[in-house]
């Protein structure tokens, strides 16, 4: 069996605004954070976020947080790449209950891992994208998500 290795792509940053509440679903208590803008900096990959898009989640009856993010990215020479972003969160009780009133946790307390499928135009410099696998290690801070992209080799 051949094993997996990653390589670090990028970090974004995500700025938010405050979360809005939906309600009791069938599958959980339904949220909505939409996302109004942020920065992309790392090795592979540099840009901002669009305020274009939002994370659709849902907070689970095992209390696991399932997140849904789909915005956009601009790269600095312009060409903007369409990102699905999906994963969870989990962690003890009392670690959620800081994170979600907005204070500072250290992200090795909770667990925010993610898969995420980006499509850039072909032809383009960021079409590489569109071949390649990422995971991403997260942490939320009051007004922002922070996800480390690793492009799988």
């Amino acid at each position: 069996m051949k094993s997996l290795h990653t390589e670090y792509a990028f970090t974004a940053r995500v700025t938010l605004s405050p979360t809005i509440v939906i309600g009791q679903s069938p599958d959980g208590l339904r949220r909505y954070v939409p996302i109004v803008g942020g920065t992309v900096d790392g090795p592979l990959l540099q840009g901002s976020v669009l305020g274009a898009g939002g994370d659709f989640q849902v907070l689970r009856a095992d209390h696991v947080l399932a997140v849904d993010a789909r915005y956009v990215i601009r790269t600095t020479d312009g060409v903007n790449v369409a990102v699905v972003n999906r994963g969870i969160r989990h962690g003890p009780a009392d670690v959620i209950a800081r994170l979600t009133s907005g204070q500072r946790v250290n992200p090795d307390e909770y667990h925010f891992r993610t898969a995420a499928q980006f499509e850039a135009p072909l032809g383009s410099s960021a079409a590489w994208l569109n071949k390649s696998v990422f995971v991403g290690s997260a942490e939320r801070e009051a007004d922002a998500a922070i996800i480390h992209f690793f492009r799988v080799l």
